[in-house]
């Protein structure tokens, strides 16, 4: 390894040679704080406040320092004459490059440079404190985001000493103290972040969850609540509010915090097992095992700019995933696809590179670039289900119901609890007349996620398809309670039950009520008007229905709507004639009534 020289206090170089070792603390080096507030000055005590002391050999540096300031041209100087030669600036840790064998080329080079800047900005006479804490902490990012934790941590201790009030480099020293689990160093680097951001999000959700981590709910419960005043729709502020009533054992809170926090991020695992865990504590064993099921790794991070920033420094696959992913998220398709493609030139062996390049191909319009990406990585990675539900849908897209069926069974077979390939297998097969195993594949996927509204929506639409009419009569009520927000069940039952063939089932009469709850809910639509002119038809107002119908169709035209058209135009010739409607489901349900 080799190692930056520390800056003395008039603008000197000392140079010195660091073992690898230098981390370790010779045995009978004891620096006691006074002692250590002495050689390093308000510096030491910095340190001493974010949990940590200074490796042997930064200790050995400064006392070589402090050794060369007092014996410049005689052995000793009076208590006076030292202290007014005392350093006034930071007696900079070693700087370590690490053995960088398992890195990328590209990874190696960037970190060479930017040792090599780093090395000059020390050693320009002109450097500005400023200058120099920007070089020590972009050294540091990239050190963390290469994964080396330890030499990171060192450029960052250095350039929070230069930069006191930039918070970047506390943060950092947070989430790499977090990463190793040093939670004492985390909590007290975070707090000093906040200290100079207060109201910075990413450090409030942050430092609440080190709380939490350290079973203080009551400290990480205030940080929480400012946090979700500031963004009422964060799920990880709620998340950790859920947590934090979990640990008090205030299992209702907890539950309500959890729910909310899992309906506007429905894909995070994190988020299973404590909910879990809460509706245990309220004896509800049905639900907390079906949360048990669902449960996965991962946490439930903040949008974090700074982190973002930090993963975005190297040139390396990973951090160009990172840009990729950023911009999926902003819907900037051609800089994602520009992002992954990069990183696939940097790692063309990583399956799931080629899958995110072709996903952001597909949202570009590129479906047959896109096809080549899923191949690839499934070529890479035989057991990829996400590459099998991407080609899956693409195939089911492109009138290929076959091998859609044939990629998304093979999704849900190399990860069981793939819900949305399930979904996705169970609405390809019921399309293409395959209702009992249709039927099948809704009900596991819905034992899966019992979130998941469009498992029990497509089983009962699945039911009509069989003519099991009453029992799709019921399951859409369930739904409609189970899914109170969700108005396709609603709708469904609308025309089930103005137009459905079976009389047992038929009941105008509750159609318009449930009409009139809808009408009230929703803005005017064609489709709400056809199922109105449905309704007002069933009653034996024909005339009423004639009339709604040409609303609905020149709301359709309006819109370029032309498959609603066809099929309203059907409807509207029965309701001329004096007819209800037979034909309840048009398009939008695969023709299942007509």
């Amino acid at each position: 390894m080799r190692c930056l020289p520390p800056r003395s206090a008039r603008g000197r170089f000392v140079p010195l040679v660091v073992s690898s070792s230098n981390h370790e603390r010779p045995r009978g080096l004891v620096l006691r704080q006074a002692q250590h507030e002495r050689v390093y000055g308000s510096v030491g005590r910095a340190m001493l406040a974010i949990g940590g002391a200074p490796s042997a050999g930064c200790a050995v540096i400064a006392l070589l320092v402090c050794a060369l300031s007092c014996t410049s041209g005689r052995e000793s100087k009076t208590a006076g004459e030292a202290s007014r030669d005392a350093p006034d600036r930071h007696a900079f840790a070693p700087v370590l490059l690490p053995d960088l064998s398992r890195a990328s080329e590209s990874v190696r080079r960037q970190l060479r440079d930017a040792y090599g800047s780093l090395t000059e900005r020390i050693g320009e006479p002109g450097t500005t404190t400023s200058q120099l804490a920007q070089a020590y902490g972009h050294m540091g990012m990239l050190l963390m985001a290469a994964e080396y934790p330890d030499e990171a941590e060192a450029c960052f201790i250095d350039a929070q000493a230069l930069a006191p009030d930039d918070i970047r480099w506390p943060y950092y020293l947070g989430h790499s103290y977090k990463t190793r689990g040093e939670t004492l160093k985390s909590v007290a680097a975070f707090e000093r972040a906040l200290r100079l951001q207060p109201d910075d999000q990413a450090t409030l959700v942050w430092l609440a969850g080190a709380y939490l981590d350290q079973g203080k709910p009551e400290a990480a419960e205030p940080l929480l609540t400012r946090a979700l005043a500031r963004q009422p729709q964060s799920a990880p502020a709620l998340f950790g509010l859920g947590r934090a009533a979990l640990a008090r054992s205030a299992y209702a809170d907890a539950v309500q915090y959890l729910e909310r926090a899992l309906s506007l991020d429905p894909r995070a695992a994190a988020i299973q097992y404590p909910l879990a865990m809460a509706y245990r504590g309220l004896g509800d064993m049905d639900k907390a095992e079906a949360h048990m099921r669902l449960r996965g790794p991962g946490e439930l991070g903040p949008r974090d700019p700074l982190m973002l920033e930090l993963g975005s420094v190297l040139e390396s696959a990973v951090a160009y995933e990172v840009r990729g992913a950023k911009a999926l998220d902003e819907r900037d398709w051609a800089a994602a696809a520009a992002s992954f493609r990069k990183g696939v030139e940097l790692a063309p062996n990583e399956p799931s590179l080629h899958h995110k390049l072709g996903t952001a191909l597909f949202m570009r319009g590129d479906a047959r670039g896109a096809i080549d990406q899923f191949e690839e990585a499934l070529r890479l990675s035989p057991g990829f289900a996400k590459a099998n539900y991407s080609l899956g849908v693409l195939m089911g897209s492109n009138g290929r119901p076959d091998k859609a069926i044939e990629h998304l069974s093979a999704a849900v077979r190399d990860d069981p609890a793939y819900v949305e390939a399930r979904l996705r297998l169970a609405d390809v097969l019921r399309a293409t007349g395959r209702l009992a195993p249709a039927l099948a594949q809704y009900e596991l996927a819905a034992k899966l996620d019992p979130r998941a509204a469009d498992a029990p929506f497509g089983y009962a639409i699945t039911l009509i398809a069989l003519k099991r009419y009453q029992q799709a009569r019921d399951r859409l009520l369930e739904g409609m309670k189970g899914y109170p927000d969700q108005l396709m069940f609603a709708h469904a039952l609308v025309r089930l039950l103005a137009a459905v063939p079976d009389e047992r089932v038929r009941d105008g009469r509750a159609a318009m009520r449930l009409m009139q709850d809808l009408r009230a809910k929703e803005p005017r639509t064609p489709e709400l008007d056809d199922m109105m002119a449905m309704t007002l038809a069933e009653l034996g107002q024909c005339g009423e229905a004639v009339t709604w119908e040409r609303d609905a169709i020149g709301a359709a035209e309006r819109a370029g709507r032309t498959d609603l058209v066809r099929r309203m135009a059907g409807n509207l010739l029965r309701y001329e004639r004096g007819r209800p409607c037979r034909a309840a489901w048009g398009d939008q349900y695969g023709g299942l009534l007509q």
